[in-house]
């Protein structure tokens, strides 16, 4: 990272890529046409071609699946979680497949704001404790922090927020 603690400078962009300093806040919700997949235990618990993104200035993605597309039995544990200023009150999940079980690794809104509404029950999953996540045929990256849980993918340049020192961003 480049630049103070509270003004960090975009890394460079070539052509293709996207700056997540170009992402706009507050954050925007968008289709995403690509394959969205979640690996845990060895089995995909959840794939999608029906996903949606949210945008947020200095976050790489976050992605949120529909329930229908993720296995029977994959989110157990449903409790209150943070409230979000943008999309409202979330409840969080723990995941399992087979015999892991990841405490508190995804997410829903299940009745958000009205920007977000599409997303409505949709999961989100937090990368780095499942056994791989898929954008296309991309792995992605988890968002570096234990906090947020934007999926890096090739293309998508930062710095990201989340890491030692950025919480002033």
């Amino acid at each position: 990272m480049r630049g103070s603690p509270f003004r960090p400078v975009p890394d460079p962009v070539r052509p293709g890529e996207e700056s997540v300093w170009d992402y706009p806040r507050p954050p925007r919700l968008e289709s995403v046409p690509d394959r969205l997949q979640v690996v845990l235990g060895g089995r995909v618990i959840a794939e999608t071609g029906s996903g949606f993104r949210v945008l947020e200035t200095s976050h790489p993605p976050t992605y949120y699946l529909p329930p229908a597309d993720i296995a029977d039995g994959a989110l157990v544990n449903r409790r209150r979680g943070r409230i979000c200023e943008w999309k409202g009150q979330a409840v969080l999940f723990d995941v399992r497949a087979g015999d892991r079980l990841v405490p508190g690794a995804a997410w829903a809104y299940p009745d958000p704001t009205p920007d977000f509404r599409a997303i409505a029950g949709y999961v989100a999953f937090y990368a780095g404790p499942m056994d791989a996540c898929f954008v296309g045929a991309a792995q992605v990256t988890p968002q570096p922090g234990n906090f947020y849980g934007g999926w890096i993918t090739p293309g998508i340049v930062g710095p990201f927020k989340g890491g030692a020192g950025t919480m002033g961003w």
